[in-house]
């Protein structure tokens, strides 16, 4: 099988698992803001950094285990393979269930702190009581889509993330426009969807026909010092999704107003479709890229990321042009063109974003093909730029200069000067004369 079939082997059910991560989250906000209303969609707005903060501590543990699980099948190391694989679940479980108890402890503080108002508290508070006791599914269900990636099974990936999908549409349709349950059924609807796509992960991994293994293993803390570092930069890359949406909501409020944190949920929707594109491309190239790295075959690896590169490339493109050209159909998906004050700014909004989405593919991938080839410093730097050091200060300083117009155009500022550090790195180690990294 050629390199570009087996690119599109790996990479299209780790897109579309992503796509369909991002459009039932959309799917969520459509059912709150019709059966319940503007102010409980901006509270689920509210809620979301602390999502993305559970699935990018999942996804440190998936990303940076997997990326040890292919270098060591590439190597024909299956016991190495199965220990990290079993070992990780557990690790992941267990952190993630801790979360969950202290979650249900200090629901009131952690809805003060996302930015909660006395008109989103309540909501907010639902929305994060319900959803905690389902906190390790989701880490856990990530985990475990990752890992069938890795032991070959991509297609199952997709029909998890699917039944995932149409279980959170069904649900959120019985609960919130039936019952009447409101933002709390909501949670619940995601929380149960979670459930199912775990099941079906599990049960792929119990039938003990694939190289990867559920079962007992040798407790080795030494891998977490490896899985740790590896994993970061992928989990910044989430997780920046996170600091962008707490970091836009807290800005919003102090120079807009509260009503903008709707056009910004909006905003955000698209964002987080755009990462995940981008991510599920990175994502489905990386057990491929850890194998040839692994198999100390350099033009294999050069090969996948030209591919790659390409493929975010095409995608950047198409969300761009969607952006300037039909912004209109994704804002009357939750407002009413009619009828509601907020179409029009939320249209505007997202115009004044969407240059951001030019070079968003071309950091996040070239971050995950340093991760793939077992250099995580530079991925971290990157994601982190993205994240934090870069997008925080253009936030602030754009809004302070240019108000609510600085704030949409902030993204697409800290994106430009990521996109510096990114070729730095790709400089410095020499990727555009080589396939593969130097230090191996």
């Amino acid at each position: 099988m050629s390199s570009s079939q087996r690119f599109v082997r790996f990479v299209v059910p780790s897109v579309l698992s992503m796509w369909i991560f991002s459009l039932y989250t959309m799917v969520d906000g459509f059912f709150v803001s019709r059966g319940v209303g503007e102010h409980a969609l901006a509270a689920v707005n509210l809620s979301m950094p602390f999502v993305s903060f559970l699935f990018s501590v999942g996804l440190v543990f998936a990303v940076g285990a997997s990326t040890v699980i292919s270098i060591a099948l590439g190597q024909k190391n299956e016991r190495l393979a199965n220990n990290c694989f079993n070992q990780n679940l557990v690790v992941v479980a267990c952190l993630c269930a801790g979360i969950s108890v202290l979650t249900l402890l200090n629901l009131d503080s952690i809805a003060r702190f996302l930015g909660a108002t006395e008109l989103t508290h309540g909501y907010v508070r639902q929305y994060l009581g319900a959803l905690a006791p389902f906190l390790p599914f989701f880490a856990v269900s990530y985990n475990l889509e990752v890992q069938v990636k890795a032991a070959n099974a991509p297609q199952v990936s997709a029909v998890g993330v699917i039944c995932c999908a149409l279980t959170n549409v069904l649900l959120d349709d019985l609960f919130v426009m039936h019952f009447g349950w409101g933002v709390w059924g909501a949670a619940v609807a995601t929380g149960l969807a979670q459930v199912a796509s775990t099941s079906i992960f599990l049960l792929f991994f119990l039938r003990g026909k694939t190289v990867l293994r559920l079962g007992r293993f040798t407790p080795s803390p030494a891998l977490l010092p490896r899985i740790i570092p590896l994993g970061l930069a992928e989990g910044m890359t989430e997780f920046s999704n996170a600091i962008v949406i707490f970091a836009f909501n807290q800005v919003i409020l102090r120079v807009v107003g509260e009503d903008a944190l709707v056009s910004y949920t909006i905003v955000s929707y698209l964002n987080t479709l755009v990462l995940m594109t981008m991510s599920g491309i990175s994502q489905g190239a990386q057990p491929l890229i850890s194998y040839c790295h692994g198999a100390a075959d350099p033009g294999g690896c050069r090969r996948l990321r030209r591919l790659a590169l390409g493929c975010g490339a095409v995608c950047s493109l198409l969300f761009f042009g969607f952006s300037q050209l039909a912004p209109q159909q994704l804002t009357g998906f939750f407002l009413d063109a009619e009828k509601s004050p907020l179409f029009a700014p939320s249209v505007r909004a997202i115009r004044l974003y969407s240059p951001a989405f030019l070079l968003t593919g071309f950091n996040v991938i070239w971050a995950g093909y340093f991760t793939a080839t077992e250099r995580p410093l530079p991925s971290l730097l990157i994601s982190t730029g993205r994240a934090c050091y870069l997008l925080l200060p253009s936030l602030i300083l754009l809004s302070s200069l240019f108000g609510e117009t600085g704030v949409w155009l902030s993204p697409a500022c800290a994106e430009a000067l990521c996109l510096l550090l990114t070729l730095f790195f790709i400089r410095q180690t020499g990727q555009n004369r080589r396939g593969s990294l130097p230090g191996r």
